[in-house]
């Protein structure tokens, strides 16, 4: 098996995010190993099991016994149906406590003794990135405070947190603060002002060009995408029926989400270096989600990353060299350090 490595950037979309571990495992068989691994919301809940070290078969196996209806984990008002919903939006800021997420994850992490950044520093004798940045793993969440896409722990300083001693489960949990579903994350800064953190998707769903290099060096290996959508075309927004509060308030969160990562999709170099997951209609927060529909996503994960790697009809497969050619570090950062 030939040793290949990538850095790798996971689209955030809920319980879709199964599909995720599809194309992971594909790329694992085609001898793969993941350097770093960037994530919003699935992406970086998914991120964070790949760079505690699970393979592709174990996060399948992991991913498959998920109970996702223990995610929607309200307390007792909520279960007044939807007058208890909007007392927890009204005093707790979202419906679900996203509690059951941290202990759930914490519990993969720690059987494979991985809790901080820390655990998960970059072991790269050759990487010419800054010691602040030399971690495994980059969590994305949205400062609503500050309006800014925080990535963790690269930011964590600016809250006067150290980034080796912060868990990765808190970082994940703010990434997937989804609007009103999950209630926000409350962080202090270093000025004691308190800020407030949710879905890294508000602002960036698909950080594609996290790890590209801005140094004009020529990259070492490249960085994959990883979208849970079927293809390019799917950037150009969706049509929504709306008819209410609710379906005006989903609506609103999906253009937000979408519409900064459209603008790289639009870049041929992000085309060809991403693979496009067809996740059919499922839905981010549909968290009873059945075992057929769960395996579905997952078969489609595979294939797509195998159409990615192989080849299609009017898709030329993977070729880092030609790649490499055809859009040059003259041209613009193109890939990881």
């Amino acid at each position: 098996m030939v040793d290949l490595r990538a850095d790798l950037v996971l689209e955030g979309g809920g319980v879709k995010g199964i599909a995720l571990v599809g194309a992971i495992a594909v790329l694992e068989e085609r001898g793969y190993s993941v350097n770093r691994v960037a994530g919003t919301s699935a992406g970086a809940i998914v991120g964070a099991l790949v760079a505690a070290g699970y393979s592709g078969g174990e996060l399948s196996d992991i991913m498959c016994k998920v109970d996702y209806t223990r995610f929607r984990d309200g307390n007792f008002i909520d279960r007044l149906g939807l007058f208890g919903e909007a007392m927890s939006l009204l005093f707790e800021d979202g419906v679900y406590k996203g509690e059951y997420l941290k202990r759930w994850l914490g519990e993969q992490l720690t059987a494979k003794e991985k809790h901080t950044f820390g655990d998960v520093k970059l072991l790269d004798p050759g990487s010419a990135l800054p010691p602040d940045r030399q971690y495994k793993l980059v969590v994305m969440t949205s400062d609503l405070s500050n309006g800014l896409l925080r990535q963790l722990p690269w930011d964590y300083d600016a809250f006067g947190i150290d980034p080796a001693t912060a868990t990765v489960v808190d970082a994940v949990r703010a990434s997937m603060s989804i609007p009103f579903f999950y209630a926000p994350v409350k962080v202090k800064d270093s000025r004691g002002e308190e800020c407030w953190f949710v879905d890294g998707g508000m602002l960036s769903n698909f950080p594609i060009t996290v790890f590209d290099r801005t140094d004009g060096k020529p990259p070492r290996w490249p960085t994959f995408g990883i979208k849970l959508s079927a293809r390019p075309s799917a950037n150009q927004g969706v049509a929504r029926r709306i008819h209410g509060a609710l379906s005006l308030t989903e609506a609103m969160i999906s253009t937000m989400t979408s519409f900064y990562d459209r603008m790289h999709i639009d870049d041929p170099s992000v085309q060809d270096r991403t693979i496009f997951i067809d996740t059919m209609n499922v839905r981010a927060t549909d968290f009873a989600i059945d075992e057929e529909t769960q395996q579905r996503l997952y078969e489609n994960g595979r294939s797509a990353a195998e159409r990615f790697l192989d080849g299609a009809p009017g898709q030329p497969g993977w070729d880092w060299d030609a790649y490499l050619a055809k859009y040059g570090a003259e041209d613009g950062p193109i890939a990881t350090s």
